[in-house]
């Protein structure tokens, strides 16, 4: 059996797979992210006590786990360098953490990553062998698979896509240094950024009332529901995210050749309010050869995606371990 585990910024998601990683149990814990590293350490190892103890399996049964970790990280020495997504987190040895407690082989990759794993083998990516993925929560993340394979790079940090530069001058800054990055635009985090310019231009919407003035409670879901209720704002809004998802994924469509983008996340529950107008732009502006052997489809897996995305990891790099591979 395996055990895939996503940690994500509200709650640490869990599940028990078999062999052949069909789930059997899951579970999630609030990770008390705005903590420490301590206290978020703690939560996992009693979330995997937990999912073990109720499903009563020992680590005897278990032959690897798999965490999904947001943020930079050293994957060959088990190290989360930095997360944007928690408090007081930095050179945090996850992986040896949870070995030292389980004594169960354990490996760690980037949040997005191991999404791409469990929709490439179980979701909208089966049977493709090219396939970029990007997330759309709080900010944007993206991986790709080419040649059946995943991106790493020399630091791990391929396919950085919300950190490319879509706005060369005045652009929003960014917690990497940069301004203008394509996250902080197409993100949850970037379309109430967006609603917050419009209102200070002084222009009217029904957000002010939801919110009671208070952007910071406002969230991508309110903000589709403002489209929904023609409210002019939350349209244009709307409008100008897709536009720059849009432009975003022809960029990266010329880039990378894939033949399937999959878009995931929370904001993609805005659907084709989003992804209609997005799909467009790719049309006109990427590659002709490219767009044409391309398409850009949902996620399929829901929020669990990244929980199995890390049982999937978790096999391919206990099989790699056993035949001697490094990646």
């Amino acid at each position: 059996m395996y055990i895939g585990a996503d940690m994500g910024g509200t709650f640490i998601k869990l599940g028990l797979l078999t062999d052949d990683l069909r789930p059997v149990a899951r579970l999630k814990v609030p990770t008390e992210s705005m903590t420490s590293s301590g206290v978020v350490m703690k939560n996992l190892l009693a979330g995997l006590h937990r999912l073990m103890t109720e499903n009563q399996v020992t680590p005897n049964d278990i032959q690897a786990i798999g965490l999904g970790v947001p943020g930079q990280m050293d994957i060959q020495h088990g190290l989360s360098i930095a997360s944007p997504n928690f408090s007081n987190w930095a050179n945090v040895p996850v992986v040896t953490t949870v070995q030292q407690a389980f004594h169960i082989p354990t490996f760690m990759d980037n949040d997005v990553r191991v999404n791409l794993y469990g929709e490439w083998q179980f979701g909208a990516g089966r049977g493709k062998q090219d396939v970029l993925m990007v997330t759309l929560g709080t900010g944007l993340g993206a991986a790709m698979i080419t040649n059946g394979r995943m991106m790493y790079g020399t630091t791990n940090s391929a396919v950085e896509l919300g950190h490319m530069n879509m706005v060369r001058h005045g652009g929003r800054p960014c917690a990497c240094g940069s301004s203008g990055c394509f996250g902080r635009y197409v993100s949850a985090r970037g379309m109430v950024a967006t609603v917050s310019d419009h209102l200070q231009r002084g222009e009217k919407s029904i957000v002010s009332q939801w919110t009671a003035g208070d952007l910071s409670s406002l969230t991508a879901e309110q903000i589709s529901t403002g489209y929904d209720k023609h409210d002019a704002v939350c349209i244009e809004t709307m409008r100008e995210t897709s536009e720059m998802l849009g432009f975003g994924l022809a960029n990266a469509i010329n880039l990378y050749n894939p033949a399937r983008v999959i878009i995931g996340g929370g904001v993609a529950q805005a659907g084709e309010r989003l992804l209609g107008p997005a799909r467009a732009i790719v049309a006109h502006h990427a590659l002709k050869v490219a767009r044409e052997a391309c398409d850009v489809v949902p996620a399929e897996l829901g929020p669990w995606a990244g929980m199995t995305g890390a049982a999937v990891y978790a096999q391919v790099r206990a099989v790699q371990q056993a035949g001697g591979a490094d990646n």
